[in-house]
């Protein structure tokens, strides 16, 4: 960080409130610090950014839900009951940003069994069971579609995983959290 009226003196490890997105520090941002101890430059806060004119201001600005256009993220995957498939879903040319923190998905499936179900979870996660399901099929060989948003983990990876029989699982992403 550069003080505006001391602009030979840089500040490093202070610290940043937890109110602010992690993509709102931007190289030319203006931040706003507050110190408590004006002999310990280290004892302070950094509480808010704001642009620089036309620098500094995330595009979109953080926190908000951004569409983008519908892709397919995996096509006619068939995922073996109790065998989870780890999906990578930002980055690449599916509109989702690294870094987003979560996708707006639809997704939907069929089985051979009556019974399946699909769980959809953030890679890592330690109870898959308490994210996004779908499912039971009333009868073999029909479909279910659902849809909602999915959290991501730091590498942007959610699992799917099949309950009650081998899934045909059909993925799209048509938008995202930062």
């Amino acid at each position: 960080m550069l003080l505006f009226e001391a602009t030979s003196y840089f500040l490093t490890g202070v610290p940043v409130s937890n109110m602010l997105d992690g993509t709102s520090g931007l190289a030319g941002a203006l931040c706003a610090v507050l110190f408590f101890n004006e002999h310990n430059p280290q004892d302070a806060v950094v509480f808010a950014v704001f642009p620089n004119g036309s620098n500094g201001l995330p595009t979109p600005a953080p926190g908000r839900v951004v569409f983008v256009a519908g892709y397919q993220q995996i096509n006619a995957a068939s995922i073996p009951t109790s065998t989870p498939l780890t999906v990578t879903l930002s980055g690449g040319s599916s509109g989702i940003p690294t870094g987003a923190l979560g996708v707006i998905y639809k997704a939907f499936f069929s089985s051979a069994s009556a019974g399946a179900s699909i769980t959809l979870a953030p890679h890592g996660a330690s109870s898959p069971g308490a994210y996004a399901s779908i499912g039971n099929l009333a009868a073999a060989s029909t479909a279910l579609h659902g849809g909602g948003l999915l959290p991501l983990d730091a590498n942007g990876q959610a699992i799917i995983q099949a309950s009650g029989g081998t899934c045909s699982v059909t993925l799209y992403t048509y938008g995202y959290v930062m």
